[in-house]
């Protein structure tokens, strides 16, 4: 069956035709998403959700969603999705970073224009019949000081345009390497040093907890007198009744916002103010740039329901369609390992650490990493999935490490899963054959070559002789098929395992007789899904 989508917001034909043309189920309800109720009634039986910002994901409306795999989001933010209730639930929330970055930009370059010149004001002035040239003196931008804050993709673009425009640029970015700011043309500075610099500033960076009031009353006293703020990004940036007091004060000399603390903004510390310019959210408000975002989710998340591609998540490693026939085979092994390790360990976990060796390494060990923790909870949770499974182990305190190395030994690429509890550490490898199955090739710390069958049976044991004998009579009699036998031991009379592929499930009954031996001190039957 064709993965079902609901449109609930606007999207052009051509989106929408995006997703028929890639074998989806497309349902278009443009209006629904105003409508929380209805909406609500009909959101379980869809696989995914295509919104603008009129449809609220609210928690309420995920816990409805019970077959809800993907949310896209056609624009950047995704303030009006609720993401740990999303991610939770094991849905990937998506959104289009890069369909209305050029539009951002050229919307935080024109307010600059617009508070520069008093663009706004003079025009409803002229248009009033009055002419007041010597009103609004302007400054020019020519050889003005901008300061960027944040340098990703949007900030780029502006530094871009602003170089274009004669302007020196200096940015903060914790992220922003020095090459990288060599190769944009601009200068990397603290943000004390931007602040004390900059004739202009913008904000391109998203709301975070360190982001909020990244320009508070504080930040704009260090802010060189007649400093103009323009802000396109996200509202709380900038603490706005700190900057309506700059601005009376003259300290900073004018402002454009686009965003704003409370949207709808019906009002604002800075409205009214007559050296101010305010704009109702337009940054992405250009044809292009609606028509790009629109294709863009639909393709994405086309290319998620029926490929596996993940692009521009929000909560989930992303995974290119080139990638994902490659990657799919060591997601299915990491899973698999995880899925071992869950089913035998018995008491609390409290630290997993997941080593990638050689051709692992170099692979998108995110997604690998979160395939394992939906394996290693599933036993426990069992609708876990690669997005839900992260948030669960950092809601449990425990602790997660990755480590790479370069190849050390004879598989070009291998994965070992080690998990710590209070009493015992356990640990097991695996890799993926020229075949594509998984295959395990060590147990707490004993070499062996098994194949993962759906049903096996796992056995840990003092090495002493007979018990191949034991176990497949015990089997053979309960009328148990062996399809792989597999054994190893760390040393002559010492640790043993045995790890038996079983064409069907072995039944406890069954499992307790093998318990009576003495030397055998675990049995577990095991259930694996690699179909």
């Amino acid at each position: 069956m064709a993965p079902r989508v609901l449109v609930s917001d606007e999207l052009s034909e051509t989106a929408v035709q995006i997703f028929r043309d890639r074998g989806v189920d497309v349902d278009f309800q443009p209006k629904i998403g105003k409508d929380k109720d209805k909406l609500a009634e009909i959101i379980g039986n869809y696989d995914g959700l295509a919104i603008r910002s009129a449809t609220k994901a609210t928690e309420k409306l995920i816990a409805a969603a019970t077959n809800l795999k993907v949310i896209g989001r056609a624009g950047i933010g995704v303030d009006n999705v609720d993401i740990p209730a999303a991610s939770r639930r094991g849905i990937i929330v998506m959104n289009t970073p890069f369909g209305n970055s050029i539009t951002t930009a050229e919307h935080a370059i024109a307010l600059m224009f617009a508070v520069a010149r008093q663009l706004p004001a003079a025009d409803a002035s002229t248009q009033a019949g009055k002419w007041e040239k010597s009103k609004f003196m302007g400054v020019e931008i020519t050889g003005k000081t901008l300061g960027v804050i944040g340098a990703g993709n949007i900030g780029s673009i502006v530094c871009s345009r602003a170089i274009g425009l004669k302007m020196h640029v200096i940015a903060y970015d914790p992220f922003l390497s020095k090459e990288r700011a060599e190769e944009m043309g601009v200068t990397k500075v603290e943000l004390d040093e931007l602040l004390a610099k900059a004739d202009f500033i913008t904000l391109h960076v998203p709301l975070t907890d360190k982001t909020r009031n990244i320009l508070n009353a504080e930040a704009l006293a260090k802010t060189k007198p007649g400093v103009r703020i323009v802000n396109c990004a996200r509202g709380g940036l900038v603490d706005e009744k700190a900057l309506a007091e700059a601005l009376k004060s003259g300290h900073v000399a004018g402002a454009g916002f686009d965003v704003f603390e409370v949207e709808p903004a019906t009002e604002s510390p800075l409205f009214g103010l007559p050296n101010v310019v305010c704009t109702p959210h337009l940054g992405a408000s250009t044809t292009e740039a609606q028509e790009n975002v629109a294709l863009q989710v639909a393709e994405q998340m086309s290319d998620y329901l029926v490929k596996g591609a993940v692009s521009n998540a929000i909560n989930m490693p992303s995974i290119t369609a080139e990638e994902a026939p490659i990657l799919k085979p060591f997601i299915r092994l990491a899973d698999v390992l995880g899925a071992f390790v869950g089913q035998v360990t018995e008491s609390a976990i409290k630290e997993i650490e997941i080593l990638y060796d050689g051709a692992t390494a170099s692979m998108n060990t995110k997604a690998l990493t979160s395939a394992v923790l939906a394996g290693l909870i599933r036993p426990q949770v069992a609708d876990v999935n690669m997005v839900s499974a992260p948030v669960m182990i950092k809601e449990k305190g425990i602790i997660l490490s990755e480590v790479k190395r370069d190849k050390s030994g004879v598989f070009d690429g291998y994965i070992r899963l080690t998990v710590t509890t209070g009493n015992q550490t356990r640990s097991i490898a695996g890799t993926v054959f020229s075949d594509g199955k998984p295959r395990f090739i060590q147990i707490k710390g004993i070499n062996l070559d098994a194949d993962v069958g759906n049903h096996m049976v796992y056995i840990t044991n003092t090495d002493v002789p007979g018990m191949i004998g034991f176990i497949g009579t015990t089997l053979g009699e309960a009328g148990a098929n062996i399809a792989n036998f597999q054994l190893g031991r760390d040393k002559q009379g010492g640790d043993a395992i045995a790890l038996l592929y079983v064409d069907a499930a072995v039944s406890e009954d069954v499992l307790n007789k093998l318990r009576v031996n003495p030397a055998i001190r675990q049995v577990k039957s095991l259930v694996f899904n690699v179909d």
